[in-house]
């Protein structure tokens, strides 16, 4: 409530008198109009000393309003303020001086005539305006209007003031009244003062007070729009705790009551962690005190439902019977001995010491070879749930942690998310392609795997969007790979390899008898009678339409060939049908392959070599030629550093070697040496190819031709030392599936013939070499022939 009040001037025995000279009270933001009476606080030396000059005196003083409060001089004065009469003084404990004033007069400062010891000036008296027109009563009218409804909108006006207002008949004086009363800016009040033309006055006080007529309008709708919704909520309030009384009466339960308590229960029942149950009763009292309409319940409520749901207790008991393990091996896959074999040790160690961790299994071979189903078989021999999801072009560090519940749309991560679906805590769990996660803007997927796959770490994984630990211990976790090169070292570091080679022609044969034709028969709605494939069907089927380590592509020709099948005899032209080797070609078409050593004879300059890839073991053809020139080595077919640096150093002990070899001294000078690698448009590199190359090289200097039959590999020095490479047992099948019998190693790899089966081994014959000199002895033809 603003204490300002309205003095008539017959509240003096006589009006006073206005000198010309007067001390000056600047004040920052207070001001004073004519006949209204204020309170003014002073603590500052200057304006105290005019205060004491104006006591001593006539009790009159300057009023003016200040531009600036750091400054009082003329210029930072406004022209415009008021004369006011000082009706009672009294002191503050704390040095300050209590005015009570009342204002005179509207004055004008002509001029500041003194600053010290306080600023002191000679004034002007300005008039009261009485004129009296219709449309300066027409304006009191309407001002007095609007200002009775702000008195009795504001809380702060009381009713009293309104009264007092409409027994003022002097329309300037309202004007200053009512301003006075209002909590207008000072840079406004003092428009207000300065305007002398009563028209002006009001006009202006009439659009403040409109604006503030909107603005306590405005404030009473939102205050009541507030109260409304608080009395709305209490009201239910009270009304739900009354429903929840008189059902406790009757013995019923609302819904809502119903669900917190079945929740409650779950909770009891699921078995979750100590520090799981705490979290989850913390988030069920919140999801209590919330109304069902709020945006955070569903989400307060998807999240319990995550925590309840979660198999915290719940595992499949393991039946490990080795020989029964092995038996599901065996039926489910032909072959890979060494890899059952470390499959059958790993059950057998779970089988005697349940507490043990165990490794991270990590299959690692090319495409087709059985890798994914190898996980199903483990599963299935142990008796567990089988879980698989594929890490293949995964960016996003939240797949694997899960998003914070702070997003819309949140969920864990994959693997918490497929524990959660098995609805088991020690599923085999089989992570796919885990050489192919991606790294981008949204986090690193391989950094957050290393906790998932660490035994020590996993017993306490955190998902991001659960936020309490869950045992990861008891999962089994097998991943798969087709090459380790991009797989970060450090989880790299937490898994145990075990690598699986791609098949030969007779183990493909067996594969596609056992399992593929049997499999694709049945889901193209064959009978066994109305298909049969015959052995030498098959092996058309393996080298003309098929070139892979594994037997998916051989499976999926085999498909094409039962659809065509299954079509005939839908439409009646046949009742059954042998698989012979003319009848592929019928039904396929001419073949999409050749043998790489059809057609193939002892030539001079071309070696046959064995590289491993990705995706398994491959022969390359090393071709040289020379022609007349200067331009040294060139080098083609797409070839990477460091196969470029294998040539090189071929090149440079062939050289160093020249009178060796019957090569003439000016030789290279006048001839350039290119090397050619077929094949062009697939990349290659490694150091492997080094022998082949100084073969061929040898083989084109020497003029001696290269045995067609021998296939070789081997790293090389500058002195003609032939150093160990990686991947033999790859490079011996693509070998064997060539048709080549005969292969040349180095004689550090001699070890590596253990992972070769036997009876491969018993077909093949190997030589184990250390220098250069071995393998041109071995390859290369005995005499010297010239070719012109």
């Amino acid at each position: 409530m603003n204490t300002n009040l309205l003095h008539h001037p017959s509240d003096f025995n006589e009006m006073p008198e206005i000198p010309q000279e007067l001390p000056l009270l600047p004040m920052a933001n207070i001001l004073v109009f004519p006949y209204v009476v204020a309170p003014i606080i002073i603590s500052d030396e200057k304006r105290m000393a005019a205060i004491n000059d104006a006591l001593s005196d006539r009790k009159i003083v300057g009023l003016f309003g200040i531009r600036s409060s750091d400054d009082q001089d003329k210029e930072q004065m406004f022209d415009i303020g008021t004369a006011v009469f000082i009706l009672k003084m009294f002191r503050i404990p704390d040095g300050s001086m209590g005015l009570m004033v009342q204002g005179l007069s509207r004055i004008r400062l002509n001029s500041l005539i003194q600053e010290n010891p306080y600023p002191r000036g000679k004034i002007l008296p300005i008039p009261e305006d009485t004129a009296h027109s219709v449309k300066t009563e027409a304006l009191r009218r309407e001002v007095l209007d609007i200002f009775q409804e702000i008195v009795d909108l504001s809380p702060l006006l009381p009713e009293e003031l309104g009264q007092a207002i409409d027994n003022v008949d002097n329309p300037g004086r309202l004007a200053d009244l009512i301003i006075s009363n209002l909590k207008i800016p000072i840079k406004e009040r003092q428009d207000i003062l300065e305007a002398l033309d009563v028209e002006d006055r009001l006009t202006k006080l009439l659009n403040y007070l409109n604006r503030e007529l909107e603005l306590l309008k405005l404030g009473n709708k939102i205050h009541s729009e507030v109260k409304n919704k608080i009395e709305d909520s209490q009201r239910e309030y009270f009304l739900r705790e009354q429903m929840k009384a008189i059902q406790n009466e009757l013995g019923e339960k609302d819904d809502r009551t119903a669900e917190l308590d079945d929740l409650k229960e779950k909770i009891e029942k699921s078995g979750m962690s100590a520090e799981a149950k705490e979290t989850a009763e913390k988030e069920l009292d919140r999801l209590s005190k919330m109304p069902p309409q709020a945006a955070e319940y569903t989400v307060s409520r998807t999240y319990l439902d995550w925590l309840i749901s979660l198999p915290w207790q719940d595992q499949t008991e393991d039946r490990i019977d080795i020989p029964q393990a092995k038996a599901i091996l065996d039926a489910d896959h032909y072959g890979l001995d060494d890899v059952k074999d470390r499959i059958l040790e790993f059950l057998a160690v779970r089988k005697l010491k349940e507490s043990s961790k165990g490794p991270i299994l990590c299959f690692v071979g090319p495409p087709g070879v059985g890798k994914t189903s190898l996980g199903r078989s483990i599963a299935r021999a142990m008796g567990r749930k089988f879980v698989r999801y594929s890490l293949g072009g995964m960016r996003d560090e939240a797949e694997i942690r899960g998003h914070r519940r702070t997003y819309i749309g949140s969920l864990p991560g994959r693997i918490i998310q497929g524990i959660k679906r098995v609805k088991s805590n020690n599923p085999v769990f089989m992570l796919d392609e885990i050489d192919k996660v991606g790294t981008d803007f949204r986090g690193d997927p391989a950094s957050a795997l290393l906790e998932v796959l660490d035994p020590e770490q996993n017993i306490a994984f955190s998902d991001h969007y659960l936020e309490v630990s869950f045992d990861l211990s008891r999962v089994m976790f097998i991943t798969t790979a087709n090459m380790l090169d991009t797989i970060p070292r450090p989880l790299l570091d937490r898994m145990e390899v075990i690598r699986l080679a791609g098949y030969i022609e007779d183990e493909k044969l067996m594969i596609a008898k056992n399992y593929l034709v049997p499999r694709q028969r049945e889901e193209n709605g064959l009978k066994k009678s109305q298909i049969r494939f015959t052995d030498r069907a098959i092996r058309r089927l393996i080298a003309d339409y098929t070139r892979e380590a594994g037997v998916r592509n051989l499976e999926r020709e085999i498909g094409s060939c039962c659809r065509k099948v299954a079509r005939m005899v839908a439409e009646g032209k046949t009742t059954k049908v042998s698989m012979t080797p003319d009848k592929v070609t019928e039904l396929l078409g001419p073949r999409k392959f050749f043998s790489e050593m059809a057609g193939r004879k002892n030539e001079i300059g071309i070696a046959t070599g064995l590289a491993w890839t990705p995706v398994g073991g491959v022969i390359l053809f090393v071709e040289a030629t020379a022609m007349p020139g200067s331009k040294g080595l060139v080098l083609t077919g797409q070839l990477g550093d460091v196969m470029k640096e294998s040539a090189q150093a071929a090149l440079s002990y062939i050289r160093s070697r020249a009178r060796d070899f019957q090569v003439e001294e000016d030789y290279f000078q006048k001839h350039d040496i290119h090397i050619h690698i077929p094949e062009g448009a697939t990349p290659k590199d490694g150091p492997s190819a080094g022998v082949t190359m100084s073969t061929a090289l040898v083989s084109l200097l020497s003029k001696r031709r290269v045995r067609r039959d021998i296939a070789m590999t081997g790293e090389i020095t500058l002195r003609g030392k032939v150093l160990p490479v990686g991947g033999i047992k790859e490079k011996v099948l693509a070998a064997k599936r060539a048709g080549i019998l005969t292969v040349i190693l180095p004689k550090l790899n001699e070890k590596d013939l253990e992972e070769i089966p036997d009876y491969l081994c018993e077909k093949m014959t190997f030589h184990f070499v250390e220098w250069l000199n071995e393998v041109y002895a071995l390859t290369l033809t005995p005499e010297k022939k010239r070719v012109s």
